[in-house]
């Protein structure tokens, strides 16, 4: 547990990367407006509609933003000048844990 320090936490993710997510999303919206103008005639139904839609729809999202979110973080080992160098920065408690785990 001690070894954590020797890694880097890379979040390579981009705006590119969940863009087509966004757009189905907004596709799913727009759908949803659709039914409820198309079921204004009876108010009850058209709200019933746009929560079904967005509802069921959310937990897809959801799962595919964390997942693409997850599939984007690299962990790099640190070169032994890069842990000498952090390992400067570190004052406290966890200058003493980092330097009984070297």
């Amino acid at each position: 547990m001690n070894d954590i320090g020797k890694y880097r936490f890379v979040c390579t993710l981009t705006l590119s990367d969940i863009l087509g997510q966004v757009i189905v999303w907004l596709g799913v919206i727009f759908a949803s407006l659709a039914a409820a103008l198309s079921l204004m005639s009876k108010p009850v139904y058209s709200f019933g509609a746009v929560g079904l839609i967005v509802v069921t729809s959310l937990p897809f999202l959801l799962f595919t933003f964390v997942t693409t979110l997850f599939n984007h973080i690299d962990i790099v080992p640190l070169t032994e000048e890069e842990i000498k160098r952090n390992n400067s920065k570190i004052s406290g408690v966890r200058k003493t844990v980092a330097k009984a785990s070297v």
